[in-house]
């Protein structure tokens, strides 16, 4: 295998991962699990630290635009429940 190809399937390899531990923390955040809001946040930002690096780089930004959005009204969605639960038990 040539070593273009392997730094190919290396990329694509890498771009999955970074895919999936966004996906997880979406999965998380969903079950209402303590301290994801957080989870998705830092995984969201690795992808975007980490983008640069790839070499599907703009298809990879165009998951990342739309894949943020959606994670980002999560998270908010998310703590404003909280805090209106945390204002109700006051």
């Amino acid at each position: 295998m040539s070593r273009s190809m392997v730094n190919k399937s290396s990329q694509f390899r890498k771009a999955n991962r970074l895919k999936d531990d966004v996906y997880r923390e979406m999965f998380l955040l969903e079950s209402h699990r303590p301290g994801s809001e957080m989870g998705l946040a830092l995984a969201l930002l690795r992808a975007v630290a980490q983008s640069q690096s790839l070499a599907n780089h703009s298809e990879f930004q165009e998951w990342l635009k739309s894949v943020c959005t959606i994670g980002l009204h999560m998270i908010e969605t998310s703590l404003a429940a909280s805090s209106n639960c945390n204002l109700r038990v006051q």
